[in-house]
């Protein structure tokens, strides 16, 4: 069945198409419609200085470069409408439902924290417009929802876990010293989706790997003490510390430790502030040498050679371009996090949205698809992120 669309409307949202106008007697083509996107970060607040910000930098460079390069297609320049989520729940949601219904935007990037992607999956879905996460990783924003309108190109809590447990079953002996059986490991974490995902994540796989657990315990993120935590921790007498927080809640923890005299072998950290080893250092000093963190792999820790043809200059490009415009010296993977998947959907899927439904060709009338751009990025996506049975499935082949 096809349906007429206004011109207005089949531009409006992004979705715009060629179109010709008369002008003095001559056809001349009008200027493709920008195409508007929410974006959504933790500007301010604790969640910032764990890396929400430079998420949201990384976004914005990967917006820039595509600008530059003519836009999407080569045609459609990206236009961002941005929103700070102040590191609360209900200013995320707000924010959201400000950019769906008042800025009328089509998709919503971003979004750092899991505990604001939980209930922004729920809301988004509900409304049928796209939310498109960069770096909320806990697995329950997926897990047994059937999200038909959420996607989150990026590697979720499980694979954390298995992460963890991987590396300390295969490095014990050489880096510790002691068979895997021997390893006491202790599990803390935050008490949002995030910690808690990687939590059970880490037990799972920790007892799949014969490595024994004395202590799991979370805690809220904004708890003003936690020297019972290090109490607990000291009389479990741990030789590895897998912790799972944000950043105020990091330091707390790391500086009551320290304080205590608490002894460890190793500590492991997942992603947030974790990732922001300058601060560590800058506050700790030699205590963090014997940190590790888990995280996507920072773009500047890659072999150019072994990416793909144009890849490497690319991911130089962007690590140059963050280190100007936040005179860092070391670059967090939560800079890769936002720029990789608002990559991804710039340059991989809505460019197949607009060459599937954009054109002039449309110009009378389309086909009943939605004119809408979220219809567009439902038909356009990868395969693999087309439902959750797919994540499902990557899960287990990941376990297997």
């Amino acid at each position: 069945m096809q349906t007429k669309t206004s011109r207005r409307s089949l531009l409006k949202n992004s979705a715009a198409a060629l179109t010709a106008l008369s002008l003095d007697g001559k056809l001349v083509a009008a200027q493709e419609q920008p195409i508007r996107i929410g974006v959504i970060y933790d500007l301010s607040g604790p969640f910032a200085a764990a890396g929400s910000v430079p998420c949201a930098i990384g976004a914005q460079i990967a917006i820039d470069l595509i600008n530059e390069r003519g836009g999407v297609a080569g045609k459609y320049k990206v236009q961002p409408i941005n929103a700070d989520s102040q590191s609360k729940a209900d200013a995320a949601i707000n924010e959201v439902e400000r950019l769906l219904n008042q800025e009328k935007v089509e998709i919503v990037l971003g979004v750092y924290a899991s505990a604001h992607a939980v209930p922004l999956a729920a809301k988004v879905e509900a409304q049928k417009k796209i939310l498109w996460i960069t770096t909320a990783i806990a697995t329950s924003v997926f897990k047994d929802q059937n999200r038909r309108y959420v996607f989150r190109a990026q590697i979720h809590s499980d694979q954390y876990g298995q992460a963890f447990a991987s590396f300390l079953a295969e490095n014990a002996k050489a880096k510790l010293g002691l068979e895997p059986k021997d390893v006491k490991v202790a599990i803390i974490h935050e008490d949002g989706p995030y910690g808690v995902g990687v939590a059970q994540a880490s037990e799972q796989f920790c007892k799949e790997q014969g490595l024994p657990i004395v202590l799991r315990e979370g805690y809220s993120a904004s708890a003003p003490d936690l020297s019972s935590l290090v109490t607990k921790l000291k009389r479990g007498g741990a030789h590895v510390i897998s912790h799972c927080g944000y950043n105020p809640d990091i330091t707390l923890f790391l500086r009551q430790a320290r304080e205590a005299g608490l002894r460890f072998k190793m500590l492991v950290g997942n992603g947030a502030g974790y990732s922001q080893l300058d601060k560590l250092r800058g506050t700790f000093g030699k205590d963090v040498d014997n940190f590790c963190n888990i995280d996507p792999v920072p773009a500047q820790l890659l072999d150019p050679k072994s990416l793909a043809p144009g890849l490497g200059e690319l991911t130089k490009t962007m690590v140059e371009r963050y280190k100007a415009k936040t005179n860092a010296t070391d670059v967090p993977p939560h800079r890769s996090m936002g720029f990789n998947q608002t990559w991804i959907l710039l340059s991989a899927v809505l460019p197949i949205a607009k060459e599937k439904y954009g054109g002039a060709r449309r110009r009378h009338s389309v086909r009943r698809h939605d004119s809408g751009l979220r219809r567009k990025v439902l038909s356009a996506r990868p395969p693999a992120l087309r439902s959750e049975r797919a994540i499902d499935a990557g899960r287990d082949a990941e376990r297997r």
